[in-house]
């Protein structure tokens, strides 16, 4: 088994790979350790795969997983995940933005015993308006709900202990959530600063849209962290919440009709009766979801999961791999 096992989502990115695959290399050959290069193109449309397949063709160490269509950079992780077999497991970009040769210091601090090393773009060559300006934002907001607090969850570069992500299964955007996940394991992690350089070939994947996304992962993330094995909490005190307005729109009402306090109003001159009825019902309806919620939560641990993608080619993977990521 190779010591290290580095995978790099890759997605239209051909301007990039010969040299990206050459400073993986010298990097690695700095380190002496065994390792395994685990490209996975994205249903690229341009010809990073046929690159790809030359590296892989020239090397037994590289190997190659192409999805069918495009699937997004979790996928890509997931499945570079599932697929290596090191001790460490190293993602990053295929952009050159990273540099290989940082992964020495991510695996120095990795012996000091943490379990996850998390690198930081702390001068980031990006453009400061449309991305590293959302992401200081996204990265506090991570860092608060998410409890760890770390500068720079977008940075793809890492390191990880293979036992932390065993169990991690990601979707949507949650890639850059690992972090947390591992940390909610019992996992130490912390932060390193790492070198950043300016994209000179090829066009980003990323914009402003992505930090919504962001935003729309984050909720799930608080969600997973605080009711995960039980949604009845939230939707059960979301039903509370309705029914005591109900309550007190619907006492109101009485007090108003009937006691003439403050003032009389009979039923229909005040919108208090509609209000009671509607989160009367809004009420039940949460309490409801809650218990459909209890019942697809049971589903999900007691079921085995589905991989969130479709691989049409793999090279360089024997049968004993095969037979081991399937199980």
């Amino acid at each position: 088994m190779p010591k290290l096992s580095i995978f790099l989502p890759v997605y239209n990115e051909e301007e990039n790979l010969e040299r990206l695959n050459q400073k993986i290399f010298e990097a690695m050959a700095v380190l002496g350790h065994t390792f395994e290069i685990i490209y996975v193109d994205d249903g690229s449309s341009d010809h990073s795969l046929e690159l790809l397949k030359q590296f892989a063709a020239a090397d037994w160490r590289v190997k190659v997983i192409s999805f069918r269509r495009n699937y997004g950079q979790t996928a890509a992780m997931a499945a570079g995940i599932a697929a290596a077999r090191g001790e460490v497991l190293i993602p990053m970009d295929a952009d050159l933005q990273n540099d290989p040769a940082d992964i020495v210091r991510l695996l120095a601090k990795l012996d000091e015993g943490y379990d996850v090393v998390s690198g930081w773009r702390k001068d980031r060559q990006d453009a400061f308006i449309t991305r590293t300006f959302p992401s200081r934002i996204a990265n506090g907001l991570i860092s608060k709900i998410g409890g760890v607090p770390l500068h720079d969850y977008g940075c793809s570069l890492k390191a990880y202990r293979r036992d932390v992500l065993k169990d991690v299964n990601l979707y949507g955007e949650m890639h850059r959530f690992i972090p947390i996940y591992a940390a909610w394991a019992g996992g130490k992690v912390t932060e390193i600063p790492v070198a950043h350089y300016p994209r000179t070939a090829g066009q980003s994947k990323y914009g402003l849209s992505r930090t919504i996304k962001v935003v729309f992962d984050l909720v799930t993330i608080k969600f997973m962290a605080s009711y995960l094995t039980k949604p009845i909490y939230v939707f059960g005190w979301a039903g509370v919440v309705a029914f005591a307005i109900s309550a007190f729109s619907g006492g109101f009402a009485c007090l108003m009709k009937f006691a003439s306090w403050p003032k009389h109003a009979d039923f229909i001159q005040t919108p208090l009766p509609v209000l009671a009825m509607v989160m009367l019902g809004l009420g039940v309806q949460f309490f409801l979801m809650g218990l459909i919620a209890e019942m697809l939560v049971r589903t999900y641990h007691e079921s085995q999961g589905k991989p969130i993608y479709t691989i049409k080619t793999k090279l360089n993977f024997d049968e004993s791999e095969a037979a081991n990521e399937r199980r």
